[in-house]
């Protein structure tokens, strides 16, 4: 995605680098979802408080762990989406033919998911992306 060291591909791995911005929005959500996950990464017992009149001196975040747990594997599946349209984007830009497994992957990505273009809303595109990882 950075000029500066991707090799020679464009800004964000644009269409029309300057005009479009590319994947760099799509960067920004996994970005930010990272920094979610490293929140959740808090351990939910942190914030077991007293109750029941002091009777109980630990209360269970079995739930809240749980719960935590779930949203981080969920924002995971969909970092991996957007690293998935921009290693294909990626690997289509430099025109070399990728080994037979990564090429089957693209192929099936395809299937869904437009290649770059002009500008766009994305998230339909990062969408379906994250649908193909669904567990089977």
């Amino acid at each position: 995605m950075d000029v500066s060291r991707n090799r020679g591909l464009p800004h964000f791995l644009a269409h029309d680098a300057g005009v479009d911005s590319g994947l760099m929005i799509a960067q920004y959500t996994q970005a930010a979802m990272v920094s979610e996950n490293k929140r959740l990464a808090n351990p939910a017992s942190v914030d077991s408080i007293p109750s029941s009149a002091m009777q109980e001196d630990h209360v269970s975040m079995g739930w809240h762990a749980g719960r935590k747990l779930r949203k981080a594997v969920d924002n995971l599946r969909r970092i991996l989406a957007i690293e998935l349209v921009t290693a294909a984007r990626a690997v289509e830009l430099r025109e070399h033919k990728p080994a037979p497994v990564t090429g089957e992957l693209i192929a099936i990505l395809r299937e869904r998911v437009p290649g770059m273009g002009p500008d766009r809303d994305l998230s339909p595109e990062l969408e379906a992306a994250y649908e193909l990882l669904a567990p089977r």
